[in-house]
């Protein structure tokens, strides 16, 4: 607990260099979210993964193990994702969460508990959903 004044480090972390999961292929442009290990994957539909941001770069770790390769993600700002055909996100969504459906689509539900949370829809366009 403290009792004064304390000098805490910080660093801009707008593009972060996160290590990858065994097997991912990450393309620039894609959704990145963080497996139960803590590990880069694409996006897709799945429970227990958490948004991270966008990709800067495309990384293959396909025959790699956990950690073995790196890619560099954009964080911190609001991304177009695709909307998805069978689940869109719609007016009703704007400020709440949206979900991950794929590395480029995000859903309006939950996918009845199958899929991950997304980020805040902060935008609804008619060719994309945009995403903080």
């Amino acid at each position: 607990m403290l009792s004064g004044d304390r000098n805490t480090p910080y660093k801009v972390a707008v593009l972060v260099a996160l290590p990858m999961a065994a097997g991912a292929e990450i393309f620039a442009g894609a959704l990145v979210a963080i497996d139960a290990d803590g590990f880069a994957t694409p996006g897709e539909t799945a429970t227990g993964l958490a948004y991270f941001g966008r990709a800067d770069e495309h990384v293959d770790n396909g025959d790699g193990a956990d950690g073995d390769k790196q890619v560099m993600v954009r964080r911190g700002e609001a991304f177009k994702w695709e909307n998805s055909a069978g689940d869109p996100v719609t007016q009703a969504s704007l400020g709440r969460t949206c979900y991950i459906e794929d590395d480029e689509t995000v859903s309006g539900t939950d996918g009845e508990g199958a899929q991950s949370a997304c980020g805040t829809v902060i935008q609804i366009d008619e060719d994309g959903v945009w995403v903080a």
